[in-house]
């Protein structure tokens, strides 16, 4: 067998708040080989990207840790003073987070900042150049002479994604965290990532620890997973055994709260009265087109999913139908609401006000939408309990602030709601929860939902109808088992092909 890269034993980490010391991981071992791929799943909370920063020492100042060995490519991680430590983070590991958006500075070029990483570690202001030519190369992004002048915002999710690999291999190192690498990418952009690294894993013969929600995702990529709950390993093994036959019953509700691309959601929606209609709806942001000519229809009480990959033009045909961009074509709304259509957004921590208590943002919303109830009866309808109605937003779970989201659309008579990726960076067990709330909102009131995702399964879970966007431009729509069992076009047919090739690693 191969040396060990990652030896961890007795891993324990508290934080400190307001006095009360409180243990978030617990006795955690891990062992990880020179080009293994380890998977470490659990819920929101359970202390995966808490174990990341532990490895890399960039937890907060109120978080202590300790472990009966916390060694890294031979570094003693705990015993490192300030310059090892420095050299340690440039040399042994490379760190890809969940949002590249915020990973790259919006200021300066792509180039310029994979070229700096190279200068940092002693190469020439030509040499830096060169390099970051070449490591954009590497990762695969097209026309890498002409991608390196471009700005972030200039490139798509997945390729920005593909930046910050570039730049956390840089230095070679040897071992690579992956902290929800492909949160909010589509699945056939999703596997081209997946792939880029299990190939530059066997070429270059690093470690990689995979932290994610996604099951299928941990199964086609890893070698062995470990199951956290809690701050503790209830279960470990060989990654398609305890995906497919998990012995612990945290694991098994994990694995059954997944949504399935088989079988019929018994679902074929007949002529419903138009709610809303685009017309030949076009947006150009400068030089690019974002959308070209699309027409959409959504009727009273129809869930409508827009899927399609990153930069397809998903989310601004959202805000479109929202009434929140700017575009040219038709945009008719058959209602007579005072404020007829309400959003949830992707991240619920940059649309809930972080200085006013659940109580007072269901309030206000109440106020401003005209509705009849009160904030507790609001959050009992979508599954809040009360003793939330007085906590602050960072004092709630994931979920929980989602829940706040969908309360705060619902303050009001709502006959539409656009749903912007609503549950991607949830885990599987509170994505379900959401989903059926979604679900059960629309059996009480009539509402109807557009319901943007990258996640096929997700919108099979609920969609009446699906509609497939390509490049700006609608390459498909139809019914939903329609379109997920028979496509007739060939991005379409790519699409669902990545998608159940990710679930068929738990078959």
């Amino acid at each position: 067998m191969s040396e060990a890269v990652v030896r961890v034993e007795g891993l324990r980490v508290d934080y400190t708040i307001d006095g009360d010391r409180r243990r978030v991981v617990e006795d955690v071992d891990l062992t990880i080989h020179a080009g293994e791929s380890y998977g470490l799943v659990g819920e929101s909370g359970s202390g995966k990207s808490t174990i990341a920063l532990a490895l890399t020492r960039y937890l907060p100042a109120n978080a202590t840790v300790a472990a009966d060995r916390l060694e890294i490519a031979g570094d003693r991680v705990l015993l490192l003073d300030r310059e090892s430590l420095r050299r340690y983070r440039a040399d042994s590991i490379g760190v890809v987070y969940q949002e590249p958006g915020l990973a790259l500075n919006p200021t300066s070029t792509v180039g310029a900042q994979l070229a700096e990483v190279f200068a940092v570690a002693g190469a020439s202001r030509a040499q830096a150049r060169a390099a970051a030519i070449e490591a954009a190369r590497d990762v695969d992004l097209p026309h890498p002479e002409e991608i390196v002048r471009r700005y972030p915002h200039e490139l798509s999710g997945g390729q920005q994604q593909r930046v910050v690999i570039a730049m956390a291999l840089a230095t070679d190192p040897r071992l690579l965290i992956l902290d929800e690498p492909t949160t909010g990418l589509d699945s056939r952009v999703e596997a081209g990532i997946l792939a880029l690294i299990e190939r530059l894993r066997r070429e270059r013969r690093f470690a990689t620890l995979l932290i994610s929600h996604n099951l299928p995702l941990v199964a086609s990529h890893c070698d062995e997973v470990a199951v956290l709950q809690r701050g503790r390993i209830v279960e470990r093994a060989e990654a398609t055994r305890v995906l497919t036959r998990p012995t612990h019953p945290y694991s098994r509700d994990l694995v059954a709260a997944l949504p399935s691309m088989e079988g019929s959601t018994s679902r074929r929606p007949g002529p419903r009265v138009p709610l809303l209609e685009l017309r030949d709806v076009r947006k150009d942001f400068g030089r690019k087109s974002a959308l070209d000519g699309v027409s959409l229809t959504v009727g009273a009480g129809e869930i409508v999913g827009l899927v399609g990959e990153s930069g397809s033009g998903k989310s601004t045909l959202g805000r479109i139908a929202a009434g929140l961009t700017s575009h040219q074509g038709e945009r008719i709304l058959h209602t007579g609401a005072r404020i007829p259509v309400q959003v949830v957004f992707q991240n619920p921590d940059a649309s809930l006000n972080p200085r006013r208590t659940v109580r007072q943002v269901l309030t206000r919303s109440i106020r401003l939408l005209g509705g009849d109830t009160d904030a507790g009866r609001l959050a009992d309808t979508v599954g809040l309990p009360g003793h939330t109605l007085d906590k602050l937003p960072h004092e709630l779970s994931g979920g929980q602030k989602q829940r706040v989201a969908i309360a705060r659309a619902f303050a009001g008579p709502v006959p539409l709601v656009v749903c912007d990726e609503v549950t991607s960076a949830l885990d599987v067990s509170v994505q379900a929860k959401i989903l059926d709330l979604l679900s059960d909102l629309r059996e009480r009131t009539g509402v109807a939902y557009l319901f943007v995702s990258h996640d096929l399964a997700v919108v099979r879970s609920l969609a009446d109808r699906i509609v497939v966007l390509n490049g700006g431009r609608v390459v498909e729509e139809g019914p939903a088992d329609d379109v997920i069992r028979s496509p007739r076009e060939e991005y379409t047919r790519e699409l669902v092909q990545a998608a159940t090739a990710l679930r068929a690693a738990l078959a």
